[in-house]
């Protein structure tokens, strides 16, 4: 910034005076003058708009992952697996394996569970668990070459998958996993920004497909197009198209509470703030139309230091819980189910993806927050030992999901692997 800051003094001074300083004036000297200016404008317009400068995008931890593929990488997995401290009488497991860039999960019919990917991946799986013993012994690749299908939900026979930009719908699915139908293309008119596009999807019980948008920078207004930085819903064929929430920066987890039918959602703070604020937040919608704060207010009491004049947060809805900065939290579900003891029962499981660009890393676990009388309590780490060191991980959790029998399962697109959590004393 500096040698800019000179470069720029250099030019305002008059061509004489440049002269007279013994400072001649070249083609050579102005082109780099030229391109300096240049490459400052583009750092500007990335710290501001973006919300990333070019220099301050690093990577804090490598990722370390076992090959999946022979017998002895299974043991790897199974020893590192060991390592995952969790409480007393719950077990972790391997539940499939090769499922390269795995994202969301949605359980279909018995013994078969559907799962988006990264979009370095570009695909869309099955996992088959045709006999029953919580293994998936079959990797089946509905489709390939999508862009970032990061969200799956079935529903009625129908797998819907998210892009970046349109929802698809792959019918009668379960019946033709060998021979997949073409998609029906459900809506093609999201927007197509890459900058917090991946969308996590879900069926409310009410039948409506909830969708969200997010904010397609760090921190920024969008007013030209009010379905930046929220969460939509449509019908399945995709008409009745709304917006439900505001202010929602990026969310990629989201249910409804089983007491009350509201929408409860994780949502990622904004980055650039320091190691410990602002917090991600754990959100509950009770009606359409409330505004969750962003780009104004971060969680409970964060005024944004550019957009905070714009809007207070008095004015927006205050989460139900603030979560650990830059966690990443994620994909979320409700444990509706009877297998894990009373505590957890009716509480979110949430998923925290890990930090990216902090000094010292967080996250890379699975965590939970009990919900009593419709408030959520103190979150509580649940399970860890993804991240083994400051500068190393061998995965990073994404989404949870309860199958019938009342077990749980997280994906890890770092890893690319789905595991099977259960309790048995």
């Amino acid at each position: 910034m500096q040698n800019f800051l000179s470069v720029l003094n250099y030019l305002y001074q008059p061509v004489s005076h440049r002269e007279r300083s013994g400072l001649k004036v070249s083609k050579t000297r102005l082109l780099i003058a030229v391109l300096a200016v240049v490459a400052a404008l583009v750092w500007v317009y990335a710290l501001l708009f973006v919300g990333v400068a070019p220099s301050l995008v690093k990577t804090p931890v490598t990722i370390v992952v076992p090959a999946t593929s022979k017998p002895r990488a299974q043991t790897e997995i199974e020893r590192r697996l060991a390592a995952i401290t969790l409480p007393a009488g719950f077990h972790i497991r391997l539940y499939a394996a090769d499922v390269a860039g795995v994202r969301a999960l949605s359980p279909g019919p018995p013994g078969l569970v559907f799962a988006g990917s990264r979009r370095h991946a570009g695909k869309v799986y099955a996992l088959v668990d045709a006999d029953g013993d919580f293994r998936a012994e079959r990797i089946v690749t509905i489709a390939s070459g999508l862009n970032a299908p990061s969200g799956v939900a079935y529903r009625d026979g129908a797998l819907y998958v998210a892009e970046i930009s349109r929802i698809l719908r792959y019918d009668d699915i379960a019946a033709r996993l060998d021979n997949p139908p073409e998609p029906v293309v459900v809506r093609d008119d999201f927007p197509t920004d890459e900058h917090h596009g991946r969308k996590f999807i879900r069926f409310a019980p009410d039948g409506y497909l909830y969708v969200p948008v997010g904010a397609p920078c760090n921190v920024c207004l969008r007013p030209d197009d009010q379905r930046f930085a929220s969460i939509t819903r449509m019908r399945p064929d995709g008409s009745d198209f709304s917006v439900f929430a505001h202010g929602v920066r990026n969310t990629v987890g989201f249910d409804w509470n089983p007491a009350d039918g509201s929408l409860w959602f994780t949502d990622n703070g904004r980055d650039l703030l320091g190691d410990d604020i602002p917090p991600d937040e754990l959100n509950a919608a009770h009606e359409e139309g409330q505004h969750f704060g962003f780009p104004f207010c971060h969680g409970r009491a964060h005024a944004d230091p550019r957009f905070g004049r714009f809007g207070k947060c008095i004015d927006s809805e205050a989460p139900q819980a603030e979560l650990q900065p830059h966690g990443a939290a994620l994909g979320m579900r409700f444990y509706t189910a009877t297998q894990f003891p009373a505590h957890y029962r009716g509480g979110i499981f949430f998923a925290q993806h890990g930090s990216w660009n902090r000094s010292v890393p967080v996250g890379y676990r699975l965590s939970f927050v009990a919900v009593r009388d419709g408030r959520a309590q103190r979150p509580e780490v649940f399970a860890q030992g993804w991240l083994r060191s400051a500068n190393e991980t061998w995965g990073r959790p994404v989404d949870v999901a309860v199958l019938g029998d009342g077990s749980l399962l997280l994906s890890d697109d770092a890893a690319g692997l789905v595991y099977r959590i259960h309790y048995q004393r």
